[in-house]
């Protein structure tokens, strides 16, 4: 650690402890940076039986600016322990941002890879010029103490027609060979995956590039590569794809395509598919645990949105999604919430809902709704939750401080699961076929709940 790191992290450590109190909308069963802004999860991986879960972490300001690695670590996904910052911006090839990257756990080691960001000072577009994105890679004996940070790959040793915007490493082994995937925008503007592959973890050759017949967005942030038995799956954050209906509606998206072929040869790409239809999604990253579990954790909010929401935390801003579980299952991923999380429940409330019935409860509980046959209402205050006419719609009034709807199409609708979380929401539909994630923030305390159908089960959990 050099003097650049130590200095940072007093900093850090000054602000935390001079934070507000105000918990009105701090969650209580999400992660949220202690000040300042969180985005990304990074790094995630279990590590001697110790689950680490990092995330881009700005404790200067509620905008993105100075990012470090904020570090958590849980044994059970109930209880969490915050950690000061694993990585600081200390070094010349990332001094303007340790940004997003991925871990690997082999042989008692915990490898890193991540982007160091650099913006030359001068008159430039940071597009085509005036950025670094380095590969950086970093090791760790203990997942506490990280040092040696090395230099593997700067711009030059990208390909040629690719801008400054090459980031976010996500690094895996497959049998006796390691792969990594890194986001790209193209000079032409059409976004892509490119595909590099090494034997000792230190010199990587690409050896592909995964992209769409048709341009699909300028850039793919944030890539993933993860298989269910025989299917391959790419998932991305893609910017600039246009509102299609009911599809691609947030100023960016996160989602996957299905890899027909071979990653590493000849190849075609699905149609995309979003991962989460909710307001605040995106960059999501998943690992797998030592039960064999892929888990995946989102940012439960999105860049460049300050212009259309208004956020009224003040020392802080945003939070990750729950831990989600994946699967394949009727030729679409499934996100089902994690089975550590039913600890959670507190007081238990259990009735047939016929027609209307109302109750209160506190902003933090768990709700299901089950069995349902027809159209139906959920009300949380001034949120709505219904579905009419093959229409899931999620709509918020003045909570959703300038958010106002979401709606996806389905078939059919039988079971609503939904998180909700002082000021957020995470609804997934038919265990895990659709997920809805977003902010809101409710004036009160207390929540009025309102349920409208003609048969379901009900089952209410505080949390």
């Amino acid at each position: 650690m050099n003097v650049r790191s130590k200095n940072l992290l007093k900093a850090c450590e000054t602000l935390e402890n001079n934070t507000s109190k105000d918990i009105k909308y701090r969650p209580k069963y999400h992660i949220s940076p202690k000040v300042g802004w969180l985005n990304d999860p990074n790094g995630l991986c279990q590590y001697n039986g110790l689950y680490h879960i990092f995330y881009q972490y700005s404790p200067f300001d509620t905008k993105p600016g100075l990012n470090y690695w904020g570090h958590c670590t849980t044994k059970d996904f109930i209880h969490y322990e915050y950690h000061q910052p694993a990585l600081c911006s200390d070094e010349k090839f990332d001094c303007h941002g340790v940004y997003s990257g991925s871990a690997l756990v082999e042989n008692g080691q915990m490898n890193i890879f991540y982007t160091g960001n650099v913006k030359q000072v001068g008159n430039f577009n940071y597009i085509t010029n005036g950025r670094e994105h380095n590969l950086v890679k970093v090791t760790s004996k203990d997942g506490f103490t990280f040092n040696g940070k090395h230099l593997v790959m700067t711009n030059s040793d990208y390909p040629k027609d690719v801008t400054c915007h090459v980031r976010d490493p996500k690094v895996w082994k497959e049998d006796d060979t390691y792969y990594m995937v890194l986001g790209a925008r193209r000079i032409d503007d059409v976004g892509e995956a490119l595909i590099y592959q090494s034997s000792d973890l230190e010199t990587w050759k690409l050896i592909n590039r995964l992209t769409t017949k048709e341009k699909f967005g300028y850039m793919w942030e944030c890539p993933d590569i993860y298989n269910f038995n025989d299917v391959k799956i790419l998932a991305v954050s893609p910017q600039g794809v246009e509102p299609l209906g009911y599809k691609y509606n947030n100023i960016y998206q996160s989602g996957y395509f299905i890899i027909d072929g071979n990653f590493k040869g000849e190849y075609k790409l699905s149609e995309f598919t979003e991962l989460d239809n909710g307001f605040d999604f995106y960059a999501p990253q998943s690992f797998v645990d030592d039960n064999g579990r892929r888990i995946l954790i989102g940012w439960l909010g999105l860049p460049d949105i300050d212009e259309y929401y208004s956020n009224p935390t003040k020392d802080w801003v945003h939070m990750l999604t729950i831990p989600r579980e994946l699967s394949f299952k009727d030729g679409r991923v499934h996100q089902q919430p994690l089975e550590e999380l039913k600890r959670l429940r507190k007081s238990t409330n259990n009735f047939m809902c016929s027609s209307e019935r109302t109750f209160n409860i506190g902003t933090s509980f768990e709700l299901i709704v089950e069995g349902l046959t027809n159209d139906f209402t959920i009300q949380l205050n001034d949120a709505i939750i219904s579905y009419s006419e093959k229409v899931f719609k999620l709509e918020f009034g003045k909570s959703g401080m300038g958010r106002t709807f979401r709606a996806i199409q389905i078939d059919r609708v039988y079971k609503v699961q939904i998180f909700c979380d002082k000021s957020s929401l995470e609804i997934f539909l038919n265990d895990g076929e659709n997920v809805l994630s977003s902010r809101f923030y409710p004036s009160d305390n207390i929540m009025d709940v309102t349920i409208k159908t003609n048969s379901a089960d009900v089952k209410l959990f505080e949390i």
